[in-house]
C-alpha cells in the first residue's frame, strides 16, 4: 500500500511520541505531552500535527503551526520526523508537501523547519527550496555515572527556590522567562506578553517539573532560573536557563542550574539533556563546565513563500 498523510487523532499519541523519541532521542516526548499540546496550544498557533501511515502503521510525524508569539505575522513552521527504520517510502516528502499546503492556505509568508545536520537531511531540505539559517546543538549529561560540580553556597542576598514555591502566584516566573527568552538567539523574533498562554504552554505542561525547576532570587525577587522538564521515567531536560539583564555576569544561572541538576540526580534521573544555539558561547561554556557533551546538531531551514 502507499503512504497516506492525515490529521493527528488522539489514538495516535503514543505512536507519535515513539517516532519523535526514535528520530530525536534528545527531546522529551510522551503520549500525554503530545495530547496536551494538541488540546492546549494557543488558537493563533493553528497547531495541526500530521501523521504518515503505511499499512496501518504510523511511520512519520509533522508538527505544523505558526509562531503566534512573534510580532511578525505569517511565521509558519513544520518539523518533520520519520521512523528511522521506515525511511525511503516517501513519508517525509508527503508530510512536507501537506504541511506546506496547510500553512500556505493560512497565509504563511515564511516557513521554518528544524533539520538534523546530516548530508541526507540537509539535501532533502535544500531540494525543496529551503536555505540554512541558525544551528543549535543537543547536549547530553550522564547523571548516573558522571560527576557534577559541587553545590555552591549562594552569595549574600541570593536565595535558591523551586518553581513549586510559586504555586500560588507564578506571575514573577513568567516575567523572568519572558525577559530571558526574549534575548535568546533565534531566526524568529518572539514577544512573550500573553500570561494566560504561558500558563497553559509552560507552567501547566505535563512535562514541566515544578520540583526540579530552580530559581535564584536576589533580594527576594526572581533573577535567574533553570526550567526543567522530565518524562516521568529517567530522563530530565532543561529547556531554558537564563538571567534578567540587571543581574547577568554574576553566575546566577550557573548557580540555579547546578541546584536543579543535583536535585534531579537525587530524584533518580539518569540522563540530562539540553540544547543551545551554536552561537551562544556563554551557555555552551556553562554546559561544558557541567560535563555536557554535544550529541547532535540541528539546522533551522527557512523558505520564503511568494
Amino acid at each position: 500500500m502507499t503512504v497516506i498523510v492525515r490529521d493527528f487523532r488522539p489514538a495516535d499519541a503514543e505512536g507519535f511520541a515513539r517516532i519523535r523519541r526514535l528520530a530525536l532521542p534528545f527531546m522529551l516526548s510522551t503520549a500525554e505531552s503530545v495530547t496536551y499540546d494538541v488540546a492546549n496550544m494557543h488558537p493563533d498557533a493553528h497547531f495541526q500535527p500530521l501523521v504518515a501511515e503505511k499499512d496501518g502503521e504510523l511511520i512519520g510525524t509533522a508538527q505544523v503551526g505558526f509562531a503566534h508569539d512573534s510580532p511578525q505575522p505569517g511565521q509558519g513552521y513544520l518539523n518533520v520526523y520519520v521512523h528511522p527504520d521506515r525511511q525511503g517510502h516517501g513519508a517525509g516528502s508527503l508530510l512536507v508537501k501537506t504541511a506546506e499546503e496547510r500553512l500556505a492556505g493560512l497565509n504563511a509568508t515564511k516557513l521554518f523547519s528544524w533539520v538534523l545536520d546530516t548530508p541526507a537531511n540537509r539535501t532533502f531540505a535544500e531540494k525543496r527550496g529551503y536555505r540554512a539559517g541558525r544551528s543549535a546543538h543537543f547536549l547530553r549529561l550522564d547523571l548516573a555515572d558522571g560527576t557534577l560540580p559541587p553545590l555552591q553556597e549562594p552569595p549574600a542576598g541570593v536565595e535558591l527556590r523551586k518553581a513549586a514555591d510559586f504555586a500560588d502566584d507564578p506571575r514573577p516566573l513568567f516575567d523572568l522567562d519572558a525577559e530571558a527568552s526574549g534575548d535568546e538567539p533565534s531566526d524568529i523574533d518572539y514577544e512573550f506578553t500573553n500570561y494566560e498562554a504561558w500558563l497553559k504552554e509552560t507552567w501547566q505542561h505535563p512535562l514541566f517539573s515544578h520540583e526540579l525547576t530552580s530559581i535564584a532570587l536576589v533580594d527576594g525577587r526572581p533573577a535567574a532560573f533553570s526550567a526543567a522538564r522530565t518524562d516521568g521515567g529517567t530522563r530530565y531536560g532543561t529547556v531554558i536557563t537564563g538571567t534578567v539583564r540587571a543581574h547577568r555576569g554574576r553566575g546566577l544561572a550557573k548557580l540555579a542550574k547546578n541546584d536543579s541538576l543535583h536535585r534531579a540526580r537525587a530524584a533518580g534521573y539518569t540522563e540530562a539533556f539540553t540544547g543551545n544555539d551554536t552561537g551562544n558561547g556563554p551557555m555552551l561554556a556553562i554546559n561544558k563546565w557541567f560535563g555536557y557533551e554535544i550529541c547532535a546538531t540541528e539546522v533551522r531551514y527557512i523558505r520564503e513563500l511568494g
